[in-house]
């Protein structure tokens, strides 16, 4: 009678244990797909904005660019009009190099190429994560014993994530 006490006592914590897996996986999955939407909703939070900053930028920058140079240009020719100082302009011309302002332009369009990919590679791990948990699932609930209890528990096969066309077409970014 204690042998049976014993096993019965064994079946119903395999039972749990099982039941609680299945659980664990399941929500996983949830999980999973939930750090995707995430992950789409950054993308088209952050992108966006990113890039109407560094357009904003590299619009001012070009801008006061081109003032120093017409500045410059300026005040070179009024100097030069005076024949007395042709030669010392052009001396100090040759001799000296042009102070330009620092442009970072180019290092705003190298942080936003990073972003680009990070989030692009968040993306796909998140996709991979998600998976990888169906996989997980769909193995233990297609397996046995799990699967009679995935059958009471009427779990059925989670669908991989697949993208559409239009995501896989080749995402454009505009300046």
């Amino acid at each position: 009678m204690e042998i049976y006490l014993g096993i019965l006592i064994l079946i119903i914590v395999i039972i749990i244990i099982m039941y609680n897996r299945l659980i664990k996986l399941n929500l996983r999955c949830q999980n999973a797909l939930a750090s995707i939407d995430n992950q789409l909703k950054r993308r088209a939070d952050l992108i966006p904005n990113l890039v109407s900053v560094t357009k904003g930028y590299a619009e001012y920058e070009s801008k006061t660019l081109i003032e120093v140079i017409n500045k410059r240009n300026e005040s070179v020719i009024d100097k030069a009009n005076n024949d007395k100082e042709i030669h010392d302009n052009l001396t100090k011309l040759f001799a000296l190099s042009e102070d330009y302002p620092d442009l970072k332009a180019n290092e705003i369009f190298k942080k936003l190429q990073i972003e680009l990919t990070g989030t692009e590679d968040k993306i796909a791990y998140a996709r991979q994560f998600y998976n990888d948990s169906v996989q997980y699932f769909n193995s233990a609930i297609m397996t046995f014993p799990n699967n009679l209890l995935a059958n009471i528990m009427k779990y059925k096969e989670k669908e991989y994530f697949k993208a559409t066309e239009e995501e896989k077409k080749v995402v454009k970014v505009s300046l």
